[in-house]
């Protein structure tokens, strides 16, 4: 009776412990609900403009294709300010006057490539809005949205934006983990990685994601929900054709079961459990970047200490239809050094800035990030990765556009740029083959992303 008394003695320490230590989050207030329908955005943005009117006010007047843009699903998304020109081009002679809207990852592209570095900044637009399913399952769920006591796991939560007014870095840092969650998604994404000498290496993905929290599923209350499923299949390099990856994150969970990965080795013909895959792993052609540089993060932020540095004013790449215009083709797009300035269209928006330090006891390549979330969609935009000296060593890029038949705004082409290696990566490249597809493929199903249906395909 004694031993047993201590056990309960000793467990109901380590409880409270756990307890103690555990990050403090405090629901929304119905004042904080009610801003969203009046001064924020139903995301959670500023809805006014800036002062001086260089970034708008939102309108939101737009949900799906504008009137009279012709738009199929399966076709390339086509612009809609196709006759916009940039108000101004800036380059590393004219640098200092804009330097108070730039990055630290852009100001160090300028100074490496002095002589052809360039950024086109365009009027910006705050037009288009989310479907109003996003909206109606943000208002009823995010005042409700708890974490886990360690933090890696949500409760009740909206499939989008679990904390439309985020206080704390973790907040922040699980907004961008949703924002770029998508019903369903299938595409074949071109890679290329081009080196400091010009030659490129080149990598395909057939890629299919389904999140059943993004679709129907979510108000029916499928118990699909509480997870994305991920199927990755390799077509080059060469050496890793055939390679099929299949992953399940699942978001209400605790401790380091939040994510299982399976993989089918094409030279073995066997799948095996891959409990290490993610974090720093390398990926893609000359492992280039890293499992978690995805969207420029996603993936579990346990290994890092988040903090919200506060909003600045950026140019940030928005609306970048010509990256996917299948008339632009990657030899006119991937230029030397970094992709071709004319093809890049930045416009001048609000972001939220997000430090992530690597945790005491932790491993990764980075050792610091810095994201830059675009406050209309919680999309990281821009991400500036430090190495264990502290040295700035990649500034990423992801560009993003509206999508038409998802309703949402939707992470086009990525660029990594390795600032000490002098060369770069190109990701999500569509121009040369078919537009992605977006809530409008064949069905997915659960059995579809099961370890058994590798093992079935894999050839």
């Amino acid at each position: 009776m004694r031993n047993k008394n201590l056990l309960c003695t000793i467990a109901g320490a380590l409880i409270a412990t756990a307890q103690m230590n555990a990050p403090s989050f405090a629901a929304m207030t119905p004042d904080e609900v009610r801003r969203l329908d009046g001064p924020l955005t139903p995301m959670g943005a500023e809805r006014a403009g800036n002062k001086d009117g260089s970034i708008p006010a939102w309108s939101g007047k737009w949900q799906a294709a504008p009137a009279g843009l012709a738009f199929r699903p399966g076709d390339p998304y086509p612009d809609p300010y196709p006759a916009e020109k940039p108000l101004a081009t800036i380059t590393a002679q004219n640098l200092e006057q804009y330097r108070a809207h730039l990055s630290d990852g852009q100001l160090a592209m300028f100074r490496l490539y002095p002589a052809t570095f360039k950024m086109a900044i365009y009027p910006s637009h705050r037009d288009f809005r989310y479907g109003d399913s996003v909206y109606k399952a943000i208002h009823n769920h995010a005042p409700k949205t708890q974490l886990t006591t360690d933090a890696n796991g949500l409760k009740d939560y909206p499939p989008t934006v679990p904390f439309p007014i985020p206080k704390r870095g973790l907040e922040l840092m699980w907004n961008l983990r949703f924002s770029s969650a998508i019903a369903e998604e299938a595409a074949v994404y071109d890679q290329a990685v081009v080196y400091r000498d010009g030659k490129v290496a080149w990598g395909k993905w057939k890629y299919d994601i389904w999140s059943p929290a993004n679709g129907s599923a979510f108000e029916k209350g499928s118990p699909l929900i509480n997870r994305t499923f991920a199927r990755v299949e390799t077509d080059l390099p060469l050496r890793e054709r055939g390679n099929i990856i299949v992953s399940h994150n699942y978001w209400d969970r605790e401790g380091s079961d939040t994510a299982r990965t399976w993989q089918y080795n094409p030279g073995t013909r066997r799948v095996r459990q891959a409990p290490e895959f993610g974090f720093d792993q390398p990926l893609g052609p000359g492992g280039f970047r890293t499992v978690d540089d995805d969207r420029l993060f996603n993936g579990s932020g346990e290994r890092y200490d988040w903090k919200i540095v506060g909003k600045r004013e950026i140019y940030i790449p928005y609306h970048n239809y010509k990256l996917v215009d299948p008339d632009v083709k990657y030899a006119e797009l991937l230029g030397p050094n970094h992709p071709t300035p004319d093809f890049v269209r930045y416009e001048l928006h609000r972001v939220w800035v997000l430090e992530a330090t690597l945790k005491q006891g932790f491993r990764h390549q980075y050792a610091r990030r810095v994201l830059y979330l675009d406050e209309d969609t919680w999309m990281a935009v821009l991400a500036d990765s430090y190495d264990a000296r502290g040295q700035l060593w990649r500034t990423n890029m992801q560009s993003s556009l509206y999508a038409y038949d998802a309703r949402r705004y939707y992470p086009a082409v990525a660029f990594y740029h390795d600032l000490i290696a002098g060369s770069y990566l190109a990701d999500r490249l569509t121009n040369e083959g078919k537009p992605v597809r977006l809530n409008s493929s064949p069905q997915f199903n659960e059995a579809y992303f099961s370890p058994d249906s590798i093992r079935g395909s894999g050839h």
